[in-house]
This record gives structure tokens, C-alpha cells and sequence, in this order.
């Protein structure tokens, strides 16, 4: 299977690079490595990402200063952000690094099952994001083609619930992506996956 999910790891110093490359390798995920905050942004301005490693401590651009940028920026403010942090500091920094958009916090040196099950959870999150956004996208085209005439003209009010369920969904990972917590995007999923459901049946 094609690593589809890409993995944005942002660390000064290259071992912490490599050894955050070799934990993540048995995930079907591809782990973009750079140095600096201002090589994330460049690489954020190209390509898309599920997620973002990001190194508290960094010179010239620290991690709190790199996350503002991502988080005003529409293209990137829903990417949830882990902040790596040495584990000394981390009482000190979660504020702040929660109030800059982190979804979550590890300390260093990190247990590499624990970072590979936080990371195994947000590239879920990503692909079932990403089907539904599909899985919408299609149905709209549907029922907005030329000569769909009457036999579509009952679909309006299905249509309207599956635009609401979505955006239910979309609201949750945007949540997620700045660090809220929200308990409702499983319930959310479900009632979405009855519209399409009923959607299904009924065409």
C-alpha cells in the first residue's frame, strides 16, 4: 500500500530527525524531516500533511512562533500539531503551546509505542476526514448535474442533512486541529454514514 499520509517532522537537530523517521517506519505514513520553522513553512505551502511533529526549542523560529504561522493560515490551521518538548519544561510550555493550536504534547525522550499510537490515530482521523469530504463532493456533483431533472427534486432535504452531518464532522477535526477536545466526532461519523446510507438506498 502507498504511504498516502504524509507526516510533517520539524526538529533542529537531524538524530532527533532520523530517530523520529525509524519509529515511524512501520506506519503506512511518509515523514517529511526538516530543520527549521521556516523550511515547515515552505514545505506546508506545496503539499499536504495529516499531521505535524513539531520541536518546541529551535533557533531563530521556535515552535510556538512556527505554529502561529500555521494556525493563520486557511490552508493549514486545521493540521493538528504534536509538540515535542524536553520532558524538564513541558509543565511550563503546555499553556502556551496549547494556546499556539498544539492538538497534543510528547516529552523527550518519547516512548516510541505511544508516539506511533498518537500518530496511528490522527492519520485515521485524516483518511476518514478525507473520504467523507469525497464521498460529499460526488454527491453534490450528483445532484447538481444537468438533467437530473425531476427525479431528483425529492433529494433536497437529504441533501441538506448530509450537508449539516458534515459539517458536524468538519467542526470536530477542527477542534482536534486546535487543541479542543470534543467527544462527539464518533457520533457525528455515524449519523453522517446514515445519510449516506439512506442516500444509497434511495438512488
Amino acid at each position: 500500500m502507498p504511504n498516502d499520509a504524509r507526516i510533517l517532522a520539524v526538529d533542529d537537530r537531524v538524530e532527533n530527525l532520523t530517530a523520529l523517521t525509524a519509529v515511524l517506519d512501520a506506519l503506512p505514513v511518509e515523514v517529511v524531516p526538516v530543520t527549521s520553522g521556516q523550511a515547515a513553512l515552505k514545505e506546508l505551502l506545496n503539499h499536504d500533511f495529516a499531521l505535524i511533529l513539531l520541536d518546541v526549542v529551535m533557533p531563530e523560529m521556535d515552535g510556538f512562533e512556527t505554529a502561529e504561522h500555521i494556525k493563520s493560515r486557511p490552508r493549514t490551521r486545521d493540521i493538528p500539531i504534536i509538540f515535542l518538548t524536553a520532558a524538564g519544561s513541558a509543565g511550563e510550555q503546555a499553556y502556551r503551546g496549547y494556546a499556539a493550536g498544539a492538538a497534543d504534547y510528547l516529552t523527550k525522550p518519547f516512548d516510541p509505542w505511544l508516539l506511533r499510537a498518537k500518530v496511528s490515530v490522527f492519520v485515521e482521523l485524516h483518511h476518514r476526514t478525507r473520504r467523507l469530504r469525497q464521498q460529499a463532493q460526488l454527491l453534490r456533483r450528483t445532484l447538481g448535474g444537468d438533467g437530473a431533472g425531476d427525479a431528483l427534486a425529492g433529494c433536497d432535504g437529504l441533501l441538506a442533512a448530509l450537508d449539516e452531518r458534515l459539517t458536524r464532522v468538519e467542526e470536530d477535526v477542527a477542534r482536534i486541529g486546535s487543541g479542543e477536545p470534543t467527544d462527539d466526532l464518533a457520533e457525528h461519523v455515524g449519523a453522517l454514514r446514515l445519510a449516506l446510507d439512506a442516500f444509497s438506498a434511495g438512488g
